[in-house]
């Protein structure tokens, strides 16, 4: 554990300090937030926010990455694999918002190319898993923690959409000062533990790393924030947390450690079916983190309630395991 800690530390001040050389970079360029209009009126006055912050995340795991490697070096493969995936998905992100706030093209990169770009992402960690981790095609139910044996016909596709819903759940929970990055830094944290538990010193490692970046960001992100994360930071820590959990049997504890993002989602859901079949709104606005601030609640307190969620579920998540 003391590993863990010493990892999460330097993580935390080198993302840090990269706050203080990025920020100023992304402003140079005019890097900023663009505000949907139909969104809550409080958020207009963000327009123009540095955005793409989750370049800062990035280049911390790649440094504490080779940072580990040379100091350690024991059983590098997950901590690499997992590395890349989550890196390839904030590629796909960075490139989104490139788009959007340098290109200054509003609508950022084409939806089905986005949504392939994470397909083929998640297609490679799967075939990766399978043919080279050697780890099976068994997942661990919670609760009865029984090994259930997946035919690979199903074990793949599987493995693919808890990645892709992973990835765009936290992508929807950013959508308050500070929000996907607590909620995400408490979800980690659950995983690692877990992973400690398991034996699996290397992903808890890496997890620690994690948490580090989100700390050190969170200096930053938290209410007024002086840099968002864009897409860039949303489906790296979509991807982090996807790829941790697959790569340790445990896909299915995201129902209960991601409880926040599983809600975010199905809110949008029930709003868009509700409104076809009704006309009406079930929501004041989703996802739902613009419900309650739609209802009277402030950003503090969205993110303080959604946390102290994400935290009794990550209680809950690592006591069963």
């Amino acid at each position: 554990m003391t590993k863990q800690i010493i990892y999460l530390v330097i993580s935390f001040i080198l993302t840090a300090i990269l706050g203080k050389i990025v920020i100023p970079i992304l402003k140079k360029l005019k890097v900023g937030q663009s505000e949907r209009l139909d969104g809550p009126r409080a958020h207009l006055k963000k327009q123009g926010t540095p955005t793409m912050g989750g370049i800062m995340m990035i280049i911390s795991i790649i440094v504490m990455t080779i940072v580990y490697y040379i100091i350690d070096g024991k059983d590098i493969v997950p901590i690499i694999a997992i590395a890349l995936a989550s890196i390839g998905f904030g590629i796909v992100g960075f490139i989104d918002d490139f788009k959007k706030v340098v290109l200054k093209n509003t609508e950022g990169l084409n939806p089905k190319l986005k949504m392939l770009g994470l397909l083929i992402i998640s297609v490679i960690y799967t075939m990766f898993l399978i043919n080279y981790a050697n780890i099976g095609t068994e997942i661990i139910i919670p609760f009865i923690n029984y090994n259930l044996l997946l035919p690979i016909w199903i074990y793949i596709p599987f493995t693919i959409f808890v990645m892709l819903a992973a990835t765009n759940a936290v992508n929807l929970t950013d959508g308050v000062d500070g929000l996907a990055g607590s909620v995400s830094a408490i979800m980690i944290t659950a995983i690692s533990i877990i992973a400690i538990k398991m034996g699996y010193e290397s992903i808890s490692v890496f997890g620690a790393i994690v948490v580090g970046c989100c700390a050190g960001f969170l200096i930053y992100n938290f209410y007024k924030a002086k840099v968002m994360m864009g897409d860039t930071g949303s489906l790296l820590l979509g991807g982090v947390i996807s790829s941790m959990t697959i790569y340790l049997k445990l896909p299915l504890i995201l129902i209960i450690v991601a409880i926040i993002p599983v809600l975010e989602t199905l809110s949008v859901i029930m709003q868009v079916l509700y409104f076809r079949k009704t006309g009406k709104r079930l929501f004041r606005m989703s996802p739902l983190h613009h419900h309650f601030e739609l209802s009277g609640w402030r950003e503090n307190k969205v993110v303080a309630v959604f946390s102290l969620i994400t935290i009794v579920a990550s209680t809950i998540a690592i006591l069963i395991v």
